[in-house]
């Protein structure tokens, strides 16, 4: 997933130099997403959420040899000016596939640990991603050079997913938690309904929504900087992801060791440090100075990822933990359905502005809840 977040906006971009068209494929994998992710939920609460994640890997890896071999074999190519299609039907694909997947993903670790353990153990499991947000990208842009081999970043992007669910096959989910239930809708309406009754859920669902809505799209839009702004290329850009990815490492090692103290305003005031560094990284024309603030977006992330899916699974019932997971996962879609309009709008106004305008709108929210939430600023 680290390779595929840093190759498929290069790919697009460097196919079709549209800015719209990069914003417009996150739109593509966001419809289905957001569709899927509320009947993910459902199915993650009612089916062994093992079988879920290997279903999904497997179903990643042959949408990346797909695309590694449409590329291979000179399908899709900058010659074929319409080929870009293929990349459009394979990221809906994936939509579908991590509407599916990403519940299960965050709601089998409740399975796993006590839930005393839970922080620890979501920042343990962000730290082996963040090793790979770190590593991955770099080896990505390496590959790719300047002889564009993206068709060899695929396949070994499928190779990594399928080495992936031989792994989820040998967790041992000890204490498995099956919802009951007859229909699905029925389900989703009960799931929502609990969501609004509980203040404290619908609150921390709602400031990471917000936080990832408007500081995650820089991520889909960074090979302008990379090409444009920076010109550093695929290697620097690689470089650049992988400093955010030790700023994210860091973090995660930070949350791995703290107690379960102070989460709450912890989560609240990482809106501020993603939103002051995505500033100052979007108006940044250095590359030091860019290294230097991308390393903090990677921390301020990590921070609401990490302590935002602890807290939702440290107080969340056991019967509907796949469905406010699902809840959470539906971030992701809108944050693509944000980095559309943005990529739309990049078209006519300089991108540093409409990212650094995001991060500005970001500080304000993150602001107005630290002042007025007072039961996620108290939290444990």
């Amino acid at each position: 997933m680290s390779m595929q977040m840093f190759s498929s906006p290069l790919l697009i971009y460097r196919l079709t130099d549209s800015k719209a068209l990069l914003g417009t494929m996150s739109l593509v994998n966001a419809a289905p997403m957001i569709l899927i992710s509320v009947f993910g939920g459902v199915i993650a609460d009612r089916l062994p959420k093992k079988k879920i994640l290997i279903a999904g890997l497997v179903g990643s890896a042959i949408v990346a040899v797909f695309i590694g071999w449409s590329l291979s074999s000179g399908i899709l190519n900058r010659e074929n000016s319409d080929s870009w299609w293929i990349l459009f039907a394979s990221s809906a694909v994936q939509g579908c596939i991590m509407g599916l997947m990403m519940p299960a993903l965050q709601a089998i670790i409740p399975e796993i640990v006590n839930r005393d353990q839970l922080m620890n153990a979501i920042a343990l499991n962000t730290t082996g991603m963040n090793v790979l947000n770190l590593l991955a990208p770099g080896i990505a842009g390496f590959i790719i050079g300047d002889t564009s081999n993206f068709q060899t970043v695929y396949f070994t992007m499928s190779a990594l997913y399928l080495v992936a669910a031989v792994f989820i096959l040998l967790i041992s989910a000890k204490g498995q938690i099956i919802a009951s239930g007859n229909k699905i809708i029925g389900d989703i309406q009960q799931g929502f309904h609990y969501i609004r009754k509980d203040s404290l859920i619908l609150l921390i669902l709602a400031f990471t929504l917000i936080v990832t809505v408007l500081s995650m799209p820089y991520q889909q839009l960074l090979p302008i900087f990379y090409d444009d702004i920076l010109k550093i290329g695929a290697t620097g850009g690689g470089l650049l992801m992988s400093v955010s990815g030790v700023g994210a490492l860091v973090g995660s090692l930070i949350l791995a060791a703290l107690p379960n103290k102070k989460r709450g305003a912890i989560l609240l005031f990482s809106g501020i440090i993603t939103g002051v560094a995505l500033i100052i990284f979007s108006f940044s024309s250095y590359v030091t100075l860019s290294l230097i603030f991308i390393f903090f977006l990677g921390l301020g992330q990590t921070f609401r990822m990490t302590i935002g899916s602890a807290l939702l699974q440290s107080y969340t019932q056991g019967a509907y933990m796949g469905r406010v997971m699902s809840i959470l996962n539906m971030q992701w879609g809108f944050m693509s359905l944000c980095t559309f309009f943005a990529g739309i709008i990049a078209e006519k106004i300089d991108v540093q502005w409409v990212l650094g305008s995001l991060a500005m709108v970001l500080i304000v929210i993150s602001v107005f809840f630290i002042i007025f939430s007072s039961n996620i600023r108290k939290v444990d």
